[in-house]
């Protein structure tokens, strides 16, 4: 039996009444709307205080750090 990997929105809870999109569909989406996969290691701790964070954000995980990451962007260049 294959194991089956859940991903993106529907992995939360979010989305599960959307119809699923392949990959190459999303992947196009994505990129009509300017998104770019960008992937980094971060410490668990961290991941785990996003994750908590992001459950009760309107844009979910990637919401939650394009807010925080556009804030403190903002606050550095001022």
């Amino acid at each position: 039996m294959q194991a089956t990997h859940k991903s993106g929105p529907d992995r939360f809870g979010k989305g599960a009444a959307q119809p699923a999109l392949d990959r190459r569909e999303q992947r196009k989406l994505d990129q009509a709307q300017g998104l770019v996969p960008f992937a980094c290691k971060l410490n668990a701790d961290l991941v785990d205080k996003l994750k908590a964070r992001a459950e009760g954000h309107p844009g979910g995980v990637n919401g939650l750090l394009t807010e925080l990451l556009e804030a403190g962007l903002a606050r550095e260049a001022s």
